[in-house]
């Protein structure tokens, strides 16, 4: 999030002020997270609908990806926990800037890298295994050529929006906390000079003068 130079913590500037829509829509971060909620509604939506069919020699309906139920499960499994965890990420983003706390956003930024790095993983793994079952699978003809590669090329596109998600989720956490010494919440208020006028030094201890010699002169002494 830019922050035009003003002073801000992991990325976002201070707490305080309006919520900009369309300039949290043109985020970079934002505009990921859509793509990967859409690339899983993709995964999730076909397999669901079209990914399970009934077999020639079978009426129990199979996966569409060589009849491996677990490879259906699994993309339907990373796909819909992606999709609802695209949607906590994009609110806690809108809400990101209005936290006054760093530390819980320095929480919030760690837990955006982790777990996008690990969704990042998950989606490589789902990509794989559906990518190796299509190819074993026999007789494609009889079965929904378009859907089932839709499902393989979305979570092949899934790895790099959450690969990227990682990236900018990185950067904020590098940038820590600018301008700011410490914990803006913390920090101890600036001081100023004093107003007050300086007492005034009193002048060191002088040593008593020394009695100056007596003189020759004496009183007349009284007369009676």
């Amino acid at each position: 999030m830019e922050t035009g130079g003003a002073a801000s913590a992991y990325g976002a500037s201070l707490a305080g002020g309006q919520f900009d829509f369309w300039a949290f829509i043109k985020q970079p971060q934002t505009i990921l997270r859509l793509l990967s909620w859409l690339f899983a509604i993709v995964v999730f939506g076909t397999i669901t609908g079209e990914g399970f069919v009934n077999p020639i020699h079978s009426f129990v309906p199979k996966c569409m990806f060589n009849e491996n139920d677990t490879a259906c499960h699994y993309a339907v499994g990373v796909g819909v926990l992606g999709f609802l965890a695209c949607v906590a990420f994009l609110v806690i983003d809108a809400y990101f800037p209005h936290i006054s706390n760093a530390n819980e956003r320095k929480h919030i930024v760690i837990a955006d890298m982790a777990f996008s790095g690990l969704w990042a993983g998950l989606w490589f793994v789902c990509f794989c295994v559906l990518a190796h079952q299509w190819s074993l699978t026999t007789h494609p003809e009889h079965l929904p050529v378009s859907a089932a590669r839709a499902a393989i090329a979305f979570s092949f596109f899934s790895i790099f929006s959450w690969g990227l998600l990682v990236f900018f989720a990185l950067r904020r956490f590098l940038l820590g906390v600018s301008n700011l010494g410490q914990n803006y919440e913390d920090s101890a208020p600036p001081m100023y000079p004093s107003t007050t006028p300086e007492r005034f030094q009193q002048a060191p201890f002088t040593i008593n003068p020394e009695p100056q010699e007596e003189s020759g002169y004496e009183p007349p002494a009284p007369v009676f």
